[in-house]
């Protein structure tokens, strides 16, 4: 499998692909976000899904398990850390 087939193995291959798209995150739409999380929990390309979104600039749905708002906290808080290692070596 090539790096651009990955989603040939993806659990959601089978399912709606609404379900990875709700609405809102109250209510009915919390509970179809637990519901796509739940098969990206079983998913043996996870993380490569994940990867995609974020080098991609994904900005909705849930990709890897995470929400839009779940990888937008992920790409600050390493944009954080970065920064933090980057001050750090120079101070060294």
């Amino acid at each position: 499998m090539t790096n651009g087939e990955w989603w040939q193995d993806a659990a959601c291959r089978d399912e709606d692909p609404e379900l990875f798209f709700p609405v809102s995150d109250m209510g009915p739409g919390a509970q179809q976000t637990a519901r796509a999380k739940a098969v990206c929990a079983r998913c043996p390309v996870r993380d490569q899904c994940l990867r995609y979104a974020l080098e991609n600039g994904l900005d909705h749905g849930i990709f890897g398990g995470l929400t839009e708002r779940e990888r937008r906290d992920l790409i600050h808080r390493n944009r954080r850390a970065s920064r933090v290692r980057d001050a750090t070596d120079e101070a060294a």
